[in-house]
C-alpha cells in the first residue's frame, strides 16, 4: 500500500472528497484506485475560521511501484510501513523464577501484558485496590474528605492516568511503533476504535477503568498474575543483584529480575531504594496552579466561527511563556471540557490535577500552569525535591483549611496582589472545594512573579486568559517525578542487576501513552536478558 500524508480538505467536506483527493493526488484514474483507511486525522486551524482537516491515508491501488517511482520526489509519497508488533523473544520452558512488575500503572500494565504475552508468567504487585474499588476510595476524598493513603488517585490498579484526560498522544520519537501497539491493545480492551486515527486521541476516566479490568482479563489469561494490596516495602540485593522483594506483611518473593513501574508518586518506595543504595539522582521537575476557564471561552478563541463543531469537540490549548527571570511557565496536562481533582497520596497535604470525561462535556477548561524548576532549586540529597514537594503540599492544605479543600483565588485578585473573598462567574470543579485566600504565599516567590507575568502573555495568545473570573486553585506539584533512577544501555539500574527502572516515577516518561511504551521497551529488554 501507498501512504499519503498531509491531505487537506475543508472541515465539512462531502464524504467522497477523499477518494477524488486522492486520485488526483496520485494522478491516477479511477479504475487504478481500489480502497484506503485513515491511519491519521487532524486538524490546521491556524485559521480558525477556515479550519483543515489533515489525513494520512493508506491507499491500495493498481501499478503501486510504478506510481511511486513517478512520484518519488514527493515527500508526503511513501510505501506503507509495517506498523504491526513483533515479539523480541518467548519464555524458556525451563523458567525457574518468574519476573515481578511493580506497579499497575500504564507503564506496569503494558509492561506485564508483553511480558504475559511472550510467556514469562509475570507477577504483577500493586499496592493499591482494583480499580472499581480504587474508584470508590476516590470518590470518598472528593465527595466526603476521606482519604485512603494507599487508595487514591496516584495509588491503585490503571495509576495516576486513570484519574486524567485520558490523552493518548506523545511527542516521543517511537520508530518501532511501540504506541502503535499500545493503542491497539486499548481498542481490544474496549477503548473507542477511533482512538487508532485521531491525531490526539482520548479516553476518560470512566471508560478507562473498563479497559483497564480487561487488560487484566488478558495479563491473567496468560499466566500472569496481579496482586493488589500488596505494597513492596524492600528489595533483597545480593551482590548487586536483584534476589526477590519483600512485601508490607512479610512475605518474601524471590527473583532475579524486577521491573520498576511505581510512578511519579511513590516516595516510601523511592525512600527505600535509596537506603538500599540503588543509584538514583534529582531532576527537574514542575509547580503551579490550576487555572479554570468557561469551556465557551476557550472554544471560540481556538475555533472561532467553528465553534462546536462536532468533529473539533472541545478546544484546547498549549502555551508557554520566558520570563524576565529567567523561569519557564507552561501550561501542563490540559484538560478540555473537564474538573479539577483532588490528587493527593499523603494525609495532609493538597494537589491538584485535572481530569476529564470521554464527552468532555462539563462547563470550564483547566489546565496546570506551571514554573520550571531545577534541583538547583532544592539543593541536598537525590530525594530533597520529595521534601520541596511536601512543603508545597502541606502549605497548601493549612491554606485550604485543613480539610481538603483547595487553596483559591481569581485571576484578578491574584494580578493585582490582594485576597479573594467571593467567587464571579467561573465556578470551581475542584471537590472537597476551593477555600478562597491569597495564593502568594503557595509558592516560591520566583514561582509567584514567573506565573503573575505568564497569565497576561498568554491572554494575548487567548483573549480572556486573564480574565478576572478565571480561577486559580493550588497546588501543583506532580507534574512528573522529581528524581531519576538512572539505567544503561540495557535499561537495567546502573548498580543493580535485574533491577530495570521504568516509567514516569523512574523519571524517562511523562504521559500514558508515553509510560506504557517505555514499559513495552524494558519489558522487551528483561525478556531479552531471561531468555540468555
Amino acid at each position: 500500500m501507498l501512504r499519503i500524508t498531509e491531505l487537506k480538505l475543508p472541515l465539512n467536506h462531502p464524504q467522497d472528497a477523499l477518494k477524488i483527493a486522492i486520485i488526483d493526488r496520485l494522478g491516477v484514474n479511477a479504475t487504478e484506485f481500489s480502497t484506503y483507511t485513515v491511519f491519521r486525522q487532524g486538524f490546521d486551524a491556524r485559521k480558525r475560521n477556515e479550519i483543515l482537516l489533515v489525513y494520512t491515508l493508506d491507499v491500495e491501488v493498481a501499478n503501486e511501484q510504478a506510481i511511486l517511482n513517478r512520484l518519488q520526489n514527493d515527500p508526503h509519497i511513501s510505501l506503507t510501513p509495517d506498523t504491526s508488533y513483533h515479539f523480541v523473544s518467548q519464555a524458556p520452558t525451563n523458567l525457574a523464577l518468574r519476573p515481578i512488575v511493580i506497579g499497575t500503572g500504564p507503564c506496569g500494565l503494558f509492561a506485564g501484558l508483553i511480558l504475559a504475552q511472550m510467556g514469562f508468567r509475570p507477577i504483577i504487585l500493586e499496592r493499591g485496590k482494583e480499580v472499581r474499588e480504587r474508584t470508590k476510595d476516590t470518590f470518598g476524598l472528593w465527595r466526603k474528605g476521606l482519604f485512603n493513603p494507599e487508595s487514591n488517585v496516584q495509588f491503585g490498579e490503571g495509576g495516576a492516568g486513570t484519574f486524567s484526560d485520558g490523552k493518548l498522544h506523545t511527542q516521543i520519537k517511537d520508530p518501532n511503533h511501540y504506541g502503535r501497539k499500545v493503542l491497539t491493545e486499548f481498542v481490544k480492551a474496549g477503548a473507542p476504535p477511533e482512538i487508532l486515527y485521531l491525531s490526539k486521541p482520548h479516553i476518560g476516566t470512566f471508560r478507562l477503568v473498563t479497559v483497564v479490568e480487561q487488560i487484566r482479563a488478558t495479563i491473567e489469561s496468560l499466566g500472569g498474575e496481579i496482586r493488589f494490596q500488596s505494597r513492596v516495602d524492600d528489595i533483597l540485593i545480593d551482590n548487586e543483584q536483584i534476589r526477590g522483594v519483600v512485601l508490607a506483611g512479610g512475605e518474601t518473593i524471590n527473583t532475579n529480575h524486577v521491573l520498576l513501574a511505581v510512578g511519579h508518586s511513590a516516595r516510601d518506595t523511592f525512600k527505600m531504594l535509596y537506603q538500599r543504595g540503588v543509584y538514583i539522582e534529582a531532576k527537574p521537575f514542575s509547580i503551579g496552579f490550576r487555572i479554570e476557564h468557561p469551556q465557551s471561552l476557550i472554544d471560540t478563541c481556538r475555533w472561532g466561527s467553528n465553534a462546536g463543531h462536532p468533529l473539533l469537540g472541545a478546544a484546547d490549548y498549549k502555551l508557554v511563556h520566558h520570563c524576565n527571570n529567567g523561569r519557564s511557565v507552561y501550561s501542563f496536562c490540559m484538560c478540555p471540557g473537564g474538573t479539577v481533582v483532588a490528587a493527593t497520596s499523603e494525609a495532609g497535604h493538597v494537589v491538584t490535577n485535572g481530569m476529564s470525561q470521554y464527552s468532555r462535556n462539563e462547563r470550564n477548561a483547566n489546565s496546570g500552569i506551571v514554573v520550571g524548576i531545577t534541583p538547583e532549586d532544592y539543593p541536598g540529597h537525590p530525594l530533597a525535591g520529595i521534601d520541596f514537594q511536601r512543603r508545597l503540599e502541606a502549605s497548601a492544605f493549612k491554606l485550604g483549611g485543613e480539610t481538603y479543600a483547595a487553596p483559591g483565588q481569581l485571576v484578578g485578585d491574584f494580578l493585582g496582589q490582594r485576597p479573594s473573598t467571593t467567587l464571579g462567574t467561573v465556578q470551581p470543579s475542584y471537590t472537597p472545594g476551593v477555600h478562597l485566600c491569597d495564593l502568594s504565599s503557595a509558592l516560591p516567590d520566583y514561582a509567584i512573579t514567573a506565573i503573575r507575568e505568564a497569565i497576561p502573555a498568554f491572554d494575548k495568545k487567548i483573549k480572556g486568559f486573564a480574565m478576572n473570573d478565571a480561577l486559580l486553585t493550588g497546588v501543583e506539584t506532580r507534574t512528573s517525578s522529581p528524581i531519576r533512577i538512572k539505567r544503561n544501555e540495557h535499561y537495567q539500574s546502573l548498580n543493580i542487576k535485574g533491577l530495570y527502572p521504568a516509567g514516569e516515577g523512574a523519571g524517562y516518561a511523562g504521559g500514558i501513552l508515553s509510560a506504557a511504551v517505555d514499559g513495552i521497551k524494558v519489558a522487551e529488554a528483561l525478556a531479552l536478558a531471561m531468555s540468555q
